[in-house]
This record gives structure tokens, sequence and C-alpha cells, in this order.
């Protein structure tokens, strides 16, 4: 099931437009029905496809005939008011779709969305996968286990029939265990299920608490899904293989249309996200299509790497912070060059957006070393510069390691700094002047001028603070200060020559 505002949202970044019911965006979707002229009786399903009617009114009379309460119609026609007042008279949304747009990628959007609406928290498998599970244990008389390519478990049936103790651990591992893992590798089960679609009986063996079971590969095309299993104490009839077989043909489509399903809503995602980093007119209407609420957002900028590869860490995170669907996440996220975006509703308290980033460390191994930013709060149209914000705390944090993520809201002065170390190391901070004069004097006679004068600036002119920041008498402050003046035009008493010489030594302070 999803709502039909969620499948708006989606198809409107293929440019569909919306006309008809504009008021039932709330309404659920349960099916999915597509018009065949060949097929006798009435098309009944929540979401019509009207392939082969170009005609808005056909197409409408169609989905009040199938009860549908959204249908897709690809034409360039404009809707007529008498077009637009039965749709509306029957609840029908009607959706038009640019006739460049294909229908084999339309209706791959409307199955995956509709179909597999109910994911599970990694937005990877159906959460009904479950009930597949027991179907099949049903059929084929024992408790079945459906597993990924890596030994994960995806799913496993209710019934049990006194499971055995490797089974039990596998459930509560949620992945095989290794001494059974090395056994099925030695008795060649992964090198079967890599070339054969036979199932394989596994043999007991009581040294690992593992019962007989029998073994098929869950495969698309010549891509290995993973595998379905079913404990069983010798080797299956023709009967109860044929179900296993069959099985594992089901769990292949219900794999496949979840894939289809999370990644195309990765990929509309982050194409939306990205226009708002980079800045657009229409930032409002792409929130909109986000499914995000209508309040100020922040930018997180992260990274993550391990110490031999940096690749795979930065995918991780990234699959990380998009698991589930849109509507179960708060934010929505771009992986942009090697920097993961998420875009967070968050108002003045950045607490939230570290929450989100410290929820997000939990989920990676404990060897991926990630460093977060946090641009400050934006309205939709400011996006770029909170992306700005947060690529330069990010950058602030990276040097920073094993502290909280670095927020621009409480750093802003440091990442100022910053700009003008990188302004400097550019050359466009002038390299000659009354500091550059001192700096030259203390590297030749072993002086502590600039520290002085940093320690009198700060202290506003004080000699009695500046000499406790330094350990020294005051009189020793005074006379260093009529030492520098022989050397250099100070101009103290100048309020900008003052902040100048001050900013210029706090940048000097961490030049590489």
């Amino acid at each position: 099931m999803v709502r039909l505002d969620r499948l708006i949202n989606i198809l409107g970044g293929y440019g569909i437009r919306v006309t008809g019911n504009r008021h039932g965006r709330d309404a659920e979707l349960h099916s999915v029905a597509m018009h065949d002229p060949t097929t006798p009786g009435p098309t009944v399903g929540d979401a019509l496809l009207a392939v082969g009617i170009p005609e808005l009114r056909s197409a409408v009379e169609l989905a009040v005939t199938a009860q549908a309460k959204v249908v897709l119609v690809r034409t360039e026609e404009e809707p007529a008011a008498d077009v637009t007042a039965l749709a509306l008279e029957h609840g029908v949304c009607v959706l038009l779709a640019d006739p460049r747009v294909s229908w084999n990628q339309v209706a791959g959007i409307v199955y995956g969305l509709v179909l597999e609406g109910r994911e599970t928290e990694s937005g990877r498998g159906p959460s009904d996968l479950f009930a597949l599970a027991d179907a099949i244990a049903a059929a084929a008389g024992g408790p079945i286990m459906i597993e990924d390519q890596l030994s994960r478990v995806m799913a496993y049936s209710s019934l049990q029939h006194e499971p055995d103790p490797a089974r039990l651990d596998t459930i509560l591992g949620r992945r095989v265990p290794e001494p059974v893992r090395a056994l099925f590798e030695e008795r060649g089960v992964f090198t079967h299920l890599a070339t054969s679609d036979a199932p394989l009986f596994v043999a007991e063996a009581p040294e690992h608490g593992m019962r007989g079971r029998t073994v098929v590969a869950v495969r698309a095309g010549s891509e290995l899904l993973g595998s379905l299993w079913v404990s069983c104490e010798a080797p299956l009839d023709p009967v109860h293989a044929r179900v296993l077989t069959d099985g594992a043909h089901t769990v292949a489509l219900h794999l496949l249309r979840s894939r289809v399903s999370a990644d195309l809503e990765r990929q509309v995602e982050s194409e939306l996200v990205i226009q708002l980093l980079e800045g657009t007119p229409d930032a409002t209407a792409i929130i909109g299509k986000l499914g995000l609420a209508p309040r100020p957002l922040r930018v997180i900028a992260l990274q993550a790497h391990t110490r031999h590869e940096r690749h795979a860490a930065i995918l991780l995170a990234f699959e990380r912070a998009t698991t589930g669907f849109g509507w179960s996440r708060p934010g929505r996220t771009t992986l942009f060059g090697n920097t993961v975006y998420t875009l967070l509703p968050c108002d003045d308290d950045p607490e939230p957006a570290r929450d989100w980033v410290r929820d997000l460390t939990r989920g990676l191994p404990g060897h991926v070393t990630l460093s977060a930013g946090v641009g400050a709060v934006a309205e939709p149209a400011e996006v770029p510069a909170s992306r700005q914000e947060a690529d330069e705390s990010l950058a602030l944090h990276s040097r920073r390691p094993g502290t909280p993520p670095v927020c621009y809201d409480e750093a802003w002065d440091e990442i100022l700094l910053q700009r003008l170390r990188t302004a400097a190391s550019a050359g466009r901070i002038p390299s000659r002047g009354p500091i550059a004069e001192l700096a030259r004097h203390d590297g030749a006679h072993s002086t502590r001028f600039l520290e002085t004068l940093r320690a009198w600036l700060e202290a506003q002119g004080d000699p009695n603070a500046a000499a406790t920041r330094l350990g020294v008498h005051p009189n020793t402050v005074r006379y260093r200060m009529r030492k520098m003046a022989e050397i250099a035009t100070l101009r103290l008493d100048d309020p900008r020559t003052r902040l100048a010489m001050l900013i210029t030594l706090a940048v000097d302070d961490q030049q590489p």
C-alpha cells in the first residue's frame, strides 16, 4: 500500500501533472490495473494505467468503471471542463504524462510503489516476505528461511517444528553462524547455489546443532539474489521439491520489485535534493515533491572512510542514510561526489541534526570513521548557503576526530578564520607589515614579541591582564611593547589597525 500523495510526489519528478481529484491525496492504493482491450469484463484496480487510451474522457470513463482512485494517461491533451467535472464527481485523480515518457518507465514506478509500499526498515525486502515464507512452509511441510547472497536472514516462517539450535542461532543473529557457514562452504553448498537452480539436500551436522535441510537458489536471470531453505530430515520428494523451486521464483519476484522500488526512490530523491543544493527558483515546489514539512531546514554534510578504503565506506553511509522509504525517514539525502548531503527539517536547535548523525553512526561498522558538518537553519531558497556552511563545518570536523559534529551556528568564528587562512595560503592576505616584521625579529633574535602583542591585544591593552596570560611581570609587557614600537609601526591607537593585527595573528596561529 502507498498513499496517493506519495505516488504523485514521485511521479512529479518525471514531469507528470495532476488534475481532477486534488482533495483526496490521502487515499490508499492497494492494487494496480492496466487497460487491456482483449480481456473480457471490466478491469478493476485502485491505480489504472490507461495504456493505448490517449483520449482523456475515455480514460476517465474507464477509471470510473474500474473503481480506480487514480488514472494515469499519456497524452498532450488538456482536460476539458466536462472531463474534469466527471473525474471530480467520481473521486478520480487524473495524472497526465508526457508522451515522451515511456509506459515501461511509468509502469515500473507505479507497480513498484503500490505493490511494494510496505517496506522493511532496510528498504530492501517487502514486509510480507514473512507471510510468503509462511505460505511456502505450509506447502513444503517444513520451516522456511529466506537468506540473501551473504547468508543474512531476510525472512523466516513462523512454523517451527522444534527448530534445531543452528536455525535458532541464525534467526537470533540475523545471519548464518560462521561455523555453519564454513561447513556449507566445505560441502560445496555455495558453489551449487552459484551454478544450479536444482534443490540440494544438506545432511545433518549434530556437532553444529544442525538437522537436515534442503536449499534452492533464489535467482533472477543469472543473478543470485539469495537462497530459500526448508528444514527436512531427508531429500524432498518431487512434489515438495517443486513447491520449493516455485517458491524460490516467487521470492525472486518479490526481491526484484522491492529493489526497483527502493532504488527508484533513491534516484528521484537524489535528483531533487541536488537541485535544492545547487539552487533553484522552484525550491518550495521541490520541498513539496520530497514530502518534507514546510519548515526551515538544515543541510548535513558527511564523509566516511576506513583506514584502507574510502569509496566503500561512503556508499555504506549513503545506504544507511536512505534506509526505508521517504515517508519513514525524517530527512532527504543524496550522494554528491564523495559527500553525503541530507536535508533535515530542523529549527534553531541543531541538536536533532547531531542526533541524526549519531543514529547513522551507530548503524555503521566500528572501523568506519565519520566526519560531519551541519549548516545553519535555512528556508528552501537558502539551502545552497546552508550547504556551503555544512561543507566548511565538515572540513573543520575532519580535523577533530572523536568530537561531536560541528554546527555552523556554534563555530562560525572558527570557520571565518579558516576562510581567512585559505585566503592567506592563496596569497590574498598582505605578506608585509608590522606582524611580518615582528615575526622576522622573533625568528632572528628568539624574542617573544608576537606572543606578547597578541596577549596585549586580547587583553584590550591591559598590561596586567596580558602579563597574567604570559606568566610574566607587567613591566616586562611594557618593556616589550616599547621595543616593538622601535622595530615596526604599530599604530596601536587606531582600532582598525588593532583589529587587523589581531585577525592576522589568529589566521597565522594554525597556518601549516
